[in-house]
């Protein structure tokens, strides 16, 4: 198999008329991830961490069973993740769990920042891509 996998991060978030909530609201504006276009909330994302496809693989093959693997496995079916609040502790446990090969290490810290920004800002959201 070939191909990248590129990991974007939440960057921003812009109502489409371009008012700006008011404080009080910023927690309706981060629940609009759930409901985005709906409400005329577009998100933002920016590309953090890119890595071959075989050596995402690899990773996910070094993880232990269980829902870490099967969550970062879900690229390999669907072409895409979403890497959420929810998923932020488990995946940083099964890393730091995991032995990997030198090209992984290269890229798995950066990931693991990734998850840490994660966990102080709920609202931060990762998603992952397969390009062909």
């Amino acid at each position: 198999m070939s191909g990248r996998v590129v990991f974007y991060q939440l960057s921003g978030k812009f109502l489409h008329d371009g008012q700006k909530p008011p404080p009080d609201a910023e927690q309706v504006l981060y629940y609009s991830l759930g409901i985005g276009h709906h409400l005329g909330v577009i998100d933002t994302f920016k590309s953090v961490l890119a890595c071959d496809y075989d050596s995402y693989l690899d990773a996910v093959a070094a993880l232990p069973d269980g829902e870490a693997q099967r969550k970062l496995d879900g690229l390999r079916r669907f072409g895409e993740i979403y890497i959420d609040a929810s998923h932020a502790a488990i995946l940083r446990k099964a890393l730091d769990g995991a032995r990997f090969d030198t090209e992984v290490q290269q890229w798995s810290g950066r990931l693991e920042q990734a998850l840490q920004a994660i966990e102080r800002e709920p609202a931060i959201t990762l998603m992952v891509r397969r390009q062909t």
